[in-house]
């Protein structure tokens, strides 16, 4: 926690426990989230648990190549912070999660236009969908969704409309570190190829910001891969939540404190 606050100049203990409003600005939520994540990789390790493959979610895959040994808690933290200053400079785009949708005729309605993109696939009944407020508008003339939530961000993320922070994020990954994971990591940019070689990752890193987030691929590569068990690590629960509705097949739990290490989930 020290050394977060040494790099990030405040306290990730005290915007967590503060105002809502605050914690919820993506300069903030995302450095939160990482050290979170980070300490509890720690006391998994610490207690002699290892992960035999690893995945995360959007901001997650950076705690993911962190708990994968791709590199150490500050260099993490520090492609973070720049990312989430990167981010929450970008405005002019919107974000919606839907559900309730034929995939297939949501599939053809984005191929047919230029305003929207999906940018997470996160479920095979939940998307979020990125682009222009005017093309997320056409897009529920277009199809028949039962349900569309506008999501509170201020940009098209995981899109096209990222090019401009993607590249400048992407000299920082080029001059840094990136060490073989030491188990293999399934990205959100190739899901079909998990590896565990540091430049390969480095060049989904770089390409992950504009690139969807293609979680329902991942749980069904694990799921392939005959995989039958997954830990969240973090705060929350919503990505166990999504593993089991697209692979009940695989056991989840999360481990979201210190109850969860200490007996009420880790035996």
């Amino acid at each position: 926690m020290q050394t977060a606050q040494d790099i990030l100049g405040w306290s990730v203990a005290e915007v967590w426990a503060g105002a809502a409003e605050t914690l919820a600005q993506t300069e903030y939520t995302q450095p939160c989230l990482y050290v979170f994540a980070a300490i509890l990789v720690d006391e998994l390790k610490k207690q002699g648990l290892h992960p035999a493959a690893v995945a995360g979610h959007s901001l997650g895959e950076y705690a993911a190549l962190y708990g994968a040994g791709v590199w150490d808690f500050t260099t993490g933290l520090r492609l973070v912070q720049k990312r989430s200053q990167l981010m929450a400079q970008v405005t002019g785009g919107a974000m919606a999660a839907l559900m309730g949708f034929d995939r297939a005729e949501l599939t053809a309605a984005i191929a047919h236009g230029s305003e929207v993109v999906l940018a997470n696939d996160n479920s095979p009944d939940q998307v979020v969908v990125a682009g222009t407020p005017a093309g997320l508008q056409g897009l529920k003339e277009k199809v028949k969704i039962k349900r569309m939530v506008p999501l509170p961000v201020s940009g098209a993320f995981h899109s096209p409309w990222m090019a401009g922070p993607a590249a400048e994020l992407a000299a920082l990954l080029q001059d840094t570190p990136f060490a073989d994971a030491q188990c293999p990591v399934y990205t959100n940019v190739e899901p079909q190829s998990p590896t565990v070689a540091g430049e390969v990752l480095r060049q989904r890193a770089i390409a992950q910001m504009t690139a969807p987030v293609r979680w329902r691929e991942i749980c069904q590569e694990l799921a392939a891969a005959g995989y039958r068990q997954a830990w969240e690590v973090g705060p929350g629960n919503v990505l166990a939540g999504l593993v089991k509705r697209t692979t009940p097949e695989i056991g989840v739990a999360a481990i979201d404190g210190w109850a969860a290490l200490n007996g009420k989930v880790i035996p």
